[in-house]
């Protein structure tokens, strides 16, 4: 599937009307001034960019977002099968793969952690519909890797809520999310299987009709005194 970027940045259109050429011959002035795609979303600018990072350095914000995680399974016999410059080929390509399909839904991929991908919506570019975007997202996602999961597998959970997001630590510092909500994401993408996607009661309910009829069970997550409801999305 071929990724389709905006050719404005939708951080400036949404946040202040002002449509900043991405792509294309208008866009040229624009990159000769250093203004060009983001790195963290390639749907915004620089400008956003570099306000995001000084906002969250400057203070930590609460937000109403939805957590993915999505967690390659088989890795480590994939490892002792592949060379390690295969490996590394072989991680681009989820990367690849998990961002893209997290950019076209205007996610942002807040982390690459070893085998695994952590993103955030409904921030910085806001959607009243995030959570049924981060689902759209992991189908998206499965999708991609359907034709291989005879060789490995991708679990994928969701969960939103409030989370926290700013700069956090002293010797490292790190922009990201925390909270409940990003660790019970963190624990229902551990309780799916290979090719599933489990979101919670929350995120069913959030995304309405879409999910009225999906499977739904009981569930152990570490860390949890009492079950969770997770639906497989």
């Amino acid at each position: 599937m071929t990724l389709t970027y905006s050719t404005i940045c939708k951080g400036c259109w949404q946040q202040k009307h002002m449509p900043i050429p991405l792509r294309g011959l208008l866009s040229a002035p624009f990159r000769a001034v250093g203004i060009k795609p983001s790195r963290m979303n390639p749907n915004l600018c620089t400008i956003c960019e570099l306000m995001f990072e000084r906002t969250m350095k400057a203070r930590t914000v609460t937000i109403d977002a939805t957590v993915l995680f999505a967690d390659l399974r088989a890795y480590t016999q994939l490892s002792q099968t592949k060379t390690p410059a295969e490996m590394a080929g072989f991680l681009d390509e989820f990367y690849d793969r998990c961002a893209n399909a997290i950019w076209r839904h205007d996610g942002l991929l807040n982390k690459t952690i070893g085998d695994a991908v952590m993103a955030i919506f409904n921030f910085p570019i806001c959607q009243a519909d995030h959570a049924r975007q981060a689902v759209l997202a992991a189908r998206e996602m499965q999708r991609e890797f359907a034709a291989r999961r005879d060789e490995f597998g991708v679990g994928i959970g969701i969960h939103c809520g409030q989370v926290s997001f700013g700069e956090f630590g002293h010797s490292h510092r790190d922009i990201t999310a925390i909270g409940t909500v990003v660790n019970t994401a963190a624990r229902t993408q551990s309780a799916a299987e290979a090719g599933q996607i489990l979101v919670t009661e929350d995120v069913c309910r959030s995304v309405g009709a879409e999910l009225a009829n999906v499977e739904a069970r009981e569930y152990r997550l570490k860390g949890f005194d009492d079950p969770i409801r997770l639906y497989a999305a």
